[in-house]
């Protein structure tokens, strides 16, 4: 039998009580150690520590708040403008077939980080869905965040 190894997951698995803002917590850190892939004036881009696929990147406002409305229009707009960068730079550098673009408000709404709104970019291709969430509930990410963040990362 084949194996899969995800190391990395052991950390999510094993530390469900995170006491800290993801985000809060990444903004000022070591941007190669936080996978921080871009920034702008009001926002920046990191990569997911648990992606639902290679490239999964996640937009956040530098501000701390909950829901869309209470950011003002410059800090949206910086947002969106930030996601539209990150996306073309995925377009060029991994050329999926589509994205999965889009926020989780609220934790019934499936967000890992209620607190703090972010809007996800999950580059999809075709096929990408396979046999193995379904038989073992076990998810395929093929290249590790190292090599991902190297790739967005590159000028």
């Amino acid at each position: 039998m084949d194996k899969l190894w995800a190391p990395w997951r052991s950390k999510y698995i094993y530390s469900r009580k995170i006491k800290k803002c993801i985000f809060c917590g990444n903004r000022a850190a070591d941007e190669e150690l936080k996978y921080i892939v871009a920034k702008s004036k009001h926002s920046f881009a990191m990569l997911n520590l648990y992606p639902y696929n290679n490239g999964h990147v996640m937009v956040s406002p530098y501000r701390h708040v909950n829901s869309f409305e209470l950011l003002s229009n410059e800090e949206i707009l910086d947002m969106m403008k930030l996601v539209n960068r990150i996306k073309t730079v995925l377009d060029k550098r991994l050329k999926p077939h589509g994205y999965n673009i889009g926020a989780n408000i609220g934790k019934v709404a499936g967000a890992g980080f209620a607190g703090h709104v972010h809007i996800h970019i999950v580059p999809r291709w075709t096929g990408d869905f396979n046999f193995m969430p379904i038989v073992s509930g076990t998810k395929v990410v093929s290249e590790s965040l190292d090599v991902m963040y190297k790739l967005l990362r590159k000028k």
